[in-house]
Formats: structure tokens, C-alpha cells, sequence
């Protein structure tokens, strides 16, 4: 995220992948988003940008699967994040 991005504009949905889809187990914009993106870095969870998927999340209610409409754009992200987590697993940053 840029440091100068104006934290009200800021806006986060945390997954979970578990049982049949995805659900939403966090999301919120301006302070609830710094929180969320807080914790992220806390635990080590890689953080994906996408703001029209941040956007559609956040019209899930938390603990909610994702509708079937962002199946696509979700499955993009958990790609994303496997082939992420491989890198750091070969350049020996675990």
C-alpha cells in the first residue's frame, strides 16, 4: 500500500478458504481497513490489491461465502498467493 494513500479511502476484506467457497472473515474501510491490513502484516498473510474486488467483498457480510459472480476473481487471488508462498519457500524466507 503507498504510505500517502489517504487512509479514509482505504478499503480491505480478509478470506478464508474452508468447506466448499471462500467466506469473508474480516472486512471494512478507513480504520477497519488499517486494522485488518495491520494484523495481516502482524501474522505474516500475503496482501492482495484489487480494489473492484475489495469493493464487491465488501457488499459480503462476514462470514459469508462469496457469491458465485467472484468465484473467478477470488480463485485469481488464492493463485496468486500459492505461487507467492512458493517463492518465499525457494528463496529460503520462511
Amino acid at each position: 500500500m503507498k504510505k500517502n494513500l489517504n487512509q479514509s479511502l482505504l478499503k480491505a476484506a480478509a478470506l478464508k478458504y474452508a468447506d466448499d467457497a471462500p467466506s469473508v472473515v474480516a472486512k471494512g474501510s478507513g480504520e477497519i481497513a488499517k486494522k485488518i491490513l495491520e494484523n495481516a502484516k502482524k501474522y505474516d498473510v500475503s496482501v492482495f490489491q484489487n480494489e473492484a474486488l475489495a469493493n464487491s467483498l465488501l457488499n459480503v457480510d462476514v462470514g459469508s461465502q462469496i457469491p458465485v459472480e467472484l468465484f473467478e476473481a477470488v480463485a485469481e487471488v488464492f493463485i496468486w498467493l500459492i505461487k507467492s508462498e512458493e517463492k518465499t519457500q525457494l528463496s529460503g524466507k520462511f
